[in-house]
């Protein structure tokens, strides 16, 4: 976008009551952040859902005089601007109601084609966690996934320095604008963050630092996700806030059980209780739901057992699939007349002894 457009962007971003709701749905029916502020205000009260209370502040002038002020901060630091509206935008947040209008960005984020998720949980992590958190990232590097976090304390940092270790890219979502870091102690990965990705906020670098902050930033983590994973939280915290939001853009959410007198592990299990997530007990959970496969070079090469002996049943398994290439459960039950709940214990025990492996989407085949 023109330098013009961004700031009066920034001017409609300034105004008290327009949220990125409000402020989407005028420049849609305006043409843009210009034409909104240069409209008058009893054409845009006959826009649905438009009140005078919430223009009440829009046709000050200090706007553009707060607005050339950012405008100079992100010229000399050199901040990228995502609009809604450009093909730099991230993809998958656009889809989301209440995604920022724009997007204020550092180092080398590249999200396009690629698997995108969050990792969020408890700042004070257990050594269980963590040592989780890192064994999932490590296993899912083969997918070459993008982590995103918060870059808070515990869980976030974890998800970060795993990402980095494996050569992930990795994005963290701050909570403020991009003239500070909070927390300060974390300062030292930032260097290595954005060689591997970088920063998104939607905050200006006058904003006031907020805990409210927090939860405002948490749409942008679940927003630019194909899934949100839960590592550890108590029964109450702002990952849970994270993965409901996750949920109501329909987005897949994961979470780690924990036994029932582990506090850090009670808002995961409720997660789980009250079917918002899905259980995740090993990192091979996440490309199964998710349905994300390999490319053919990179397949694991499972080496077949010679003279393996399979029973009556598993010898017409075996040939039907050998026959059929790769089919769903279903169907296999359905050919081989057999009832769900017999051939998927059956299928597990030719999978132990060699035969046939399992892919997503409950499909098999013989190897």
């Amino acid at each position: 976008m023109s330098e013009n457009d961004l700031l009066y962007t920034l001017a409609l971003q300034h105004v008290p009551n327009i949220g990125d709701i409000t402020a989407k749905r005028l420049i849609n029916h305006c043409g843009s952040a210009e034409a909104v502020l240069k409209e008058k205000k009893q054409n845009l009260l006959k826009i649905d859902g438009i009140g005078s209370v919430i223009l009440g502040d829009l046709f000050k002038p200090h706007h553009l005089k707060e607005a050339e002020k950012e405008l100079e901060f992100i010229k000399e630091n050199n901040i990228q601007v995502l609009y809604f509206e450009d093909s730099n935008y991230p993809e998958k947040l656009k889809h989301c109601i209440d995604g920022p209008m724009v997007l204020f960005q550092t180092g080398n984020i590249h999200l396009k084609q690629q698997r995108i998720i969050s990792i969020v949980g408890a700042r004070k992590i257990t050594t269980s966690g963590i040592a989780f958190c890192e064994d999932l990232v490590e296993k899912l590097a083969i997918y070459n996934p993008v982590i995103v976090s918060g870059f808070a304390y515990g869980t976030d940092i974890t998800a970060h320095k795993a990402a980095i270790k494996n050569n992930l890219q990795t994005v963290g979502c701050l909570a403020h604008g991009l003239n500070t870091i909070y927390p300060a102690v974390h300062k030292k990965y930032m260097v290595d963050v954005e060689k591997n990705g970088g920063f998104f906020t939607d905050f200006w670098s006058t904003d006031t630092f907020d805990r409210n902050n927090f939860l405002k930033r948490n749409r942008v983590i679940a927003g630019l996700s194909e899934a949100t994973i839960v590592i550890e939280s108590a029964e109450k915290g702002g990952s849970l806030v994270t993965a409901d939001i996750a949920n109501s853009y329909n987005r897949d959410v994961f979470a780690v059980p924990g036994r029932t007198t582990d506090l850090q592990s009670s808002g995961c299990n409720n997660l789980i209780k009250y079917q918002k997530a899905h259980m995740l007990t090993t990192a091979l959970d996440v490309p199964y739901i998710l349905n994300w496969k390999l490319e053919e070079e990179k397949k694991p090469v499972i080496q077949k057992q010679l003279f393996v002996e399979l029973d009556a049943t598993e010898k017409t398994i075996y040939n039907y699939l050998k026959e059929n290439d790769t089919q769903q459960l279903d169907t296999i039950a359905i050919n081989c007349n057999l009832p769900i709940f017999k051939i998927a214990s059956v299928l597990l025990n030719m999978e132990l002894k060699g035969v046939v492996r399992p892919l997503p989407g409950k499909l098999f085949e013989v190897i």
